[in-house]
């Protein structure tokens, strides 16, 4: 097989587990989202949970409000998981072969991070449109109008309002969640399986896969909840012209204000919901990519 056409297949195999997966666990993804919301800057606010947030959604919007936001979602992953699975593999490979021994845990780490980091600088208006999309079910859940309509008139509208540069809005918090996630995600899933397979627990099969997914889980969500809060709060806020919108200057503020009003613990909001779908998003998409890899005449991840 050419190289070409083993990179295009690599591409497409990513790009078709990652929709799988993004559309199998979306639901968790918005109820994450919510609880990161819930309470923003309040501090007489009722405890929110993930099932009464799921009920009220079912409510106000039926079942399908359970997958507002999905299209920027799908359309993310056409960009941000082939860049940053297919970065990870490169350097990894390259500094495989200018190495005798294994890569150490620490190097996948680094070159999982700076993947994951380089993937989500270019796939963050995406992600940008993705939460805003969510978050508006909460502001319909409150009898207020919903800011958009779908994805092109999120686009169009954060454009004309924010500029460009808008659509960039809380990247610095979202390549800091993007490095820790991919660090955990992508190092930690590598390392364990080889591993799984060296100390031969499994064979290279969906049960390794799966124990590997697992663990991988657990490291990236405990790693990257924080980040990922603060993500969520950066990006919600819109500029629209009036300054009573904007809640934070920076990332900085964003966690100092949210700790200070909210305690330390608001810093892992979310912290189940978001395992909770990292753990099947992640199975999900290594047992398919695994096996998509496989179909198409590519070696093991």
């Amino acid at each position: 097989m050419a190289a070409g056409e083993s990179d295009v297949r690599r591409v497409m195999v990513t790009s078709l587990s990652a929709m799988v997966a993004e559309t199998t666990t979306f639901p968790i993804d918005l109820l994450k989202t919510r609880l990161q919301l819930h309470g923003e800057s309040t501090q007489s606010v009722r405890p929110a949970s993930a099932y009464r947030i799921a009920v009220q959604i079912a409510r106000n919007d039926g079942v399908l409000g359970m997958y507002k936001g999905l299209s920027p979602a799908i359309f993310r992953h056409m960009f941000y998981t082939p860049i940053r699975i297919a970065g990870y593999e490169h350097l990894r490979n390259v500094f495989a072969q200018s190495s005798d021994r294994p890569l150490p845990f620490y190097s996948k780490a680094v070159i999982g991070g700076i993947s994951g980091a380089i993937a989500q600088v270019i796939a963050s208006p995406a992600d940008l449109i993705k939460v805003r999309m969510q978050a508006d079910g909460l502001m319909v859940s409150r009898g207020l109008q919903p800011r958009y309509s779908g994805l092109f008139d999120a686009l169009n509208k954060i454009i004309r309002a924010e500029g460009y540069r808008g659509l960039w809005k809380g990247v610095s918090a979202n390549v800091q969640r993007a490095f820790l996630v991919n660090m955990g995600e992508l190092a930690c899933y590598d390392h364990a399986k080889r591993f799984i397979i060296g100390n031969k627990i499994s064979n290279d099969n969906i049960y390794a896969h799966t124990l590997s997914s697992v663990m991988s889980g657990l490291a990236a969500t405990s790693l990257s909840c924080p980040a990922d809060v603060i993500k969520t709060r950066m990006m919600n806020q819109s500029a629209g012209g009036v300054i009573t919108n904007i809640k934070y200057r920076n990332s900085y503020d964003c966690l100092v204000k949210t700790v200070k009003v909210e305690g330390l613990r608001a810093l892992w909001k979310g912290f189940l919901p978001t395992w909770a779908r990292l753990g099947p998003w992640q199975f999900v998409f290594w047992v398919s990519y695994e096996k998509f890899r496989q179909i198409s005449g590519l070696q093991s991840f």
